[in-house]
């Protein structure tokens, strides 16, 4: 590695909070001299310890490449923040999440550090164009956006601000590839790349809640059997802290100046003033015992119903048939009828099909019957027929989820706009799909990355659904982003820019 990057050899990590530490842990295991700084001189010796002790439970696991003591070596205190800095190569602050903090630190740092020192801000929502700007050479200054916790989440933001020299980037990419890490470029805007792709999942659930359609323990059962994610985003919220998620929701929606796609709900600024952080205080969305979240059981659904049961969908009729359900080829007037939903309502799907409302519930299709099930209940539906549809469902051996029937179904609703707010970002040029991707992936720990997963999906059918929620809501947070309708229109993956005016020059 030649440059800027291959050179650095001594670092300054100043915060020894749980960021700063994870990030003095990784640089030093990486080879570097670190010295670490903070306001307080007695938490310095405290994250010493610390990421010794870290250290020495790498080596015991056979994890470190070298001896664990020389990577403990090279941890160097320093008596404050802006000690002198002749040597250090880069600055990393991990201070506090303030703007005035900030800026006041590196002004203080720009007098005792070499020209030739560059400084980053791990700051995860203030601009580093505007951390930057009280500085004399702002050029210097780039973001490098750790995730906590820092030695395991190996996904790191490089946020250039609008004087940031244009060698610099570059050189930090490299950086943080010789750390081991996965370093993705981002532009210097409201939440960056993966806060503002992560408000794809959260707003829609919170959406949905709004809507009285389900509970957040179904939403978050929907989450993650049918879309395969880790935590559904009420769990996720939870464990993040709604004090903090409400913060980054509002202030990437002002950021983005009042954008419907990223409008937060009503919902939250009333849980946070009754302090309902979730996990860290014991009440959220969920209760929490001991740590241990509580949820109450699944209801039992109703038996195989004796009545047969009728849908046009060739997917279900079978998996219907294969457990025992007696499945016709009409709909005829003892028949229980299952309509499958694709951005429409079960109500609209019925009456676009001339089925008798009573009758009808609607299914997901999402999936392919193969996982979770989601069934939507209309309010003219009949009890006996959705017990029987309900029980038909369950016959399959599948866990259902049963919901109130919305615009579309629940999970398309999830899928539609984690695809859709990836779309905003590429189209924007905000981040390279493939960048976009590998952060989603790896930054919120989703199936695959948003552009990948509306390809695997289709991008026809996430446009179909969105189309759909925008005729039956006229809300404009569901406009298709260009970017998704343009790659439909032509038949090209989401994953990819296609041809620019930059490939016509170059060619």
């Amino acid at each position: 590695m030649t440059g800027w990057a291959g050179k650095v050899g001594r670092i300054r990590v100043i915060g020894t909070g749980v960021m700063g530490r994870g990030i003095g842990q990784l640089a030093a295991t990486a080879g570097m001299t670190v010295e670490l700084a903070d306001v307080r001189r007695e938490a310095v010796a405290e994250a010493i310890e610390f990421v010794g002790g870290m250290v020495d439970k790498l080596a015991a696991k056979g994890k470190l490449s070298e001896d664990a003591q020389a990577v403990k070596d090279r941890l160097v205190a320093v008596d404050a923040p802006d000690a002198p800095a002749d040597g250090v190569d880069l600055v990393i602050e991990a201070v506090r999440e303030d703007l005035a903090t900030k800026r006041a630190l590196f002004a203080s740092l720009e007098r005792v550090c070499p020209q030739e020192t560059v400084f980053a801000t791990n700051t995860s929502s203030l601009s580093v164009t505007e951390i930057a700007a009280a500085l004399t050479d702002p050029g210097r200054l780039v973001g490098l956006h750790f995730f906590n916790p820092v030695p395991l989440m190996r996904l790191v933001e490089v946020v250039p601000g609008a004087r940031t020299h244009g060698w610099l980037p570059g050189e930090a990419l490299e950086l943080v590839k010789s750390w081991g890490h996965e370093p993705v470029l981002a532009k210097d805007a409201p939440g960056f790349l993966v806060n503002h792709a992560g408000r794809g999942l959260n707003t829609e659930a919170l959406q949905i809640l709004a809507e009285a359609l389900a509970e957040p323990a179904d939403v978050d059962r929907i989450a993650r059997d049918v879309l395969g994610l880790k935590l559904g985003p009420f769990e996720l919220l939870d464990l993040t802290g709604l004090d903090v998620s409400h913060a980054v929701l509002e202030s990437i929606w002002s950021g983005f100046h009042g954008d419907p796609r990223l409008r937060p709900s009503w919902l939250t600024r009333p849980r946070v003033a009754a302090g309902l952080f979730g996990r860290k205080n014991g009440e959220g969305f969920y209760t929490y015992a001991d740590g241990k979240q509580q949820v109450a059981d699944e209801p039992a659904a109703p038996p195989k119903p004796a009545s047969p049961v009728f849908t046009a969908d060739e997917h279900l009729a079978r998996a219907l048939s294969s457990a025992g359900v007696q499945v016709v080829s009409d709909a005829y007037p003892d028949a229980v009828l299952l309509v499958p939903l694709y951005g429409e309502s079960t109500v609209d799907a019925a009456a676009r099909a001339g089925l008798p409302l009573d009758r009808v519930a609607g299914v997901d299709p999402l999936g392919g019957y193969e996982r979770r099930l989601t069934m939507s209940v209309h309010p003219g539906l009949e009890p006996v027929a959705g017990r029987a549809a309900w029980g038909a469902l369950a016959a399959t051996g599948h866990p259902v989820t049963v919901v109130r029937d919305g615009p579309a179904p629940i999970a398309q609703r999830l899928l539609a706009s984690i695809v859709n707010t990836a779309c905003f970002i590429a189209g924007q040029h905000l981040a390279t799909p493939a960048d976009i991707d590998t952060a989603v992936r790896l930054g919120l720990g989703y199936p695959r990355g948003p552009l990948a997963w509306g390809d695997l999906v289709g991008g026809d059918v996430v446009l179909r659904i969105l189309h759909g929620l925008t005729a039956a809501t006229g809300d404009p947070r569901y406009r298709p982003s260009p970017w998704l309708t343009e790659r439909v229109a032509l038949g090209l993956p989401l994953t990819t820019a296609g041809t620019t005016p930059a490939v016509l020059r170059q060619s």
